[in-house]
């Protein structure tokens, strides 16, 4: 399984380069720091990425045996014998790299001399990151957002957080809810979005089994990750559900201890997202459980054996599917026009919810996802509870629905807005 994923992705490019919102950011970091780390799941784009932006630098996969082989023997004598200006894809297979390279640079600072791609976490793999703090820009490589896809410019998180959003009455038919739903069960990853649902489901699928059956083993000792395979799928059918250890230990058979160190795995290699509650307030009436969500709904949506055709019977799970979606656009966005903001869910105990909660410094924004094409001021609840939590730090509220119309919801700075505004503006 392995190897065909290997293939894929070592075929001729034969489809239309689609720009990058992270371009400028990577330009940028290039410009002016020794070491830049792009980072990001596997087949998400960053090596195309890198050679587009930089095609005249020399490129070095550690997916390569014989490179692979030479790093981990020596690693100084390795990196001295590099050009000056290199692009190492999958630098998280060597991590004894990095202290090789912390000591070229400090011999030469020059800006650009090292661009790393990384297909794990390494800011939560302490002895990669530390070797090169001060020296290393770490930027992050979501697979490909709707808009992206769609390549329209300018970011709807940018507009909406600026205070740009403005009602806009559009008139015309309603969106055809089919087209919501091949949008969720296709994802981002480059080789899915060219791909018919049935084709894309199975791609996706044998790509999680690779993943877990390859990489894993790259970051940490793990005995059975048939083990971790099991986790990630029901992980998929729990997909936008608060975590909870306990159930999750019971139902594989393991200790908690066990679930939490798989869990980190996950999250290291880029498949899943735990995201936090939000506890601006000190009230105690806040729920402390983080939501956990697979970063790519079309993964989740493969893993869990769902397809379109599911779209009138399984609701509640294209629901779900759907706030894993705007979550990461959001995300995506957040990576090259805000990266400063924080993400959060809203829940306390009377099960008043805001699905998702945007704050930079003490201005604070919700946003419910409304599986829908039509929505009112009974959609507005969370929001008017975090609202009134919040006081005059509520900078704004947004219903995400399948409509046509930028509408206001009868509240200062609540708008009911069109899931298309995140790629059709």
């Amino acid at each position: 399984m392995a190897d065909l994923i290997e293939i894929e992705a070592q075929a001729p490019e034969a489809k239309p380069y689609l720009r990058r919102g992270m371009e400028s950011p990577l330009r940028e970091a290039l410009s002016d720091t020794p070491v830049v780390c792009l980072l990001g799941p596997r087949q998400c784009g960053k090596s195309t990425l890198a050679a587009r932006l930089a095609p005249e630098r020399a490129y070095i996969t550690l997916d390569d045996t014989a490179y692979l082989d030479a790093a981990r023997a020596d690693p100084q004598g390795f990196v001295n014998s590099l050009p000056e200006r290199v692009t190492i894809d999958e630098i998280q297979r060597v991590p004894e790299l990095t202290l090789a390279i912390k000591r070229s640079v400090d011999l030469n600072r020059a800006p650009g001399r090292f661009l790393l791609t990384g297909s794990a976490n390494l800011l939560q793999m302490p002895r990669l990151a530390e070797s090169l703090a001060g020296r290393m820009e770490v930027l992050q490589l979501q697979v490909f957002s709707a808009s992206e896809l769609a390549q329209t410019p300018g970011s709807f998180l940018d507009l909406c957080l600026s205070g740009g959003l403005e009602p806009e009455v559009r008139g015309g038919p309603l969106p055809d809810p089919s087209a919501l739903a091949t949008r969720l069960i296709t994802g981002g990853y480059p080789e899915a979005s060219h791909r018919t649902p049935a084709r894309a489901a199975h791609w996706l699928r044998q790509y999680a089994a690779a993943l877990i059956e390859r990489d894993i083993h790259d970051i940490a000792q793990v005995a059975d990750a048939e083990q971790v395979a099991r986790l990630l799928t029901l992980l998929a059918h729990r997909n936008g559900s608060l975590l909870n250890l306990s159930s999750l230990a019971k139902e594989l058979g393991h200790t908690r201890p066990s679930l939490d160190r798989w869990l980190g795995l996950l999250e290291r290699l880029f498949l899943i997202r735990r995201l936090p509650a939000w506890h601006g307030s000190p009230g105690k009436r806040l729920i402390k459980s983080p939501k956990l969500y697979l970063r790519d709904c079309g993964l989740a949506a493969a893993l869990a054996q769902v397809s379109a055709d599911d779209w009138l019977r399984e609701r509640p799970t294209f629901g779900l599917l759907l706030e894993a979606f705007v979550l990461q656009q959001i995300v995506s966005q957040a990576g090259w026009t805000r990266p400063d903001i924080g993400l959060w869910h809203y829940r306390d105990k009377d099960q008043v919810e805001v699905d998702c909660v945007i704050s930079v410094g003490r201005r604070v924004w919700g946003a419910e996802i409304k599986l829908k094409q039509s929505v009112g001021r009974a959609d507005t609840k969370g929001l008017t509870r975090l609202a009134a939590l919040c006081g005059d730090d509520f900078a704004g509220g947004i219903v995400f629905y399948d409509g046509t119309d930028v509408l206001p919801l009868g509240q200062p700075r609540l708008l009911a807005v069109p899931l298309a505004q995140l790629w059709d503006r």
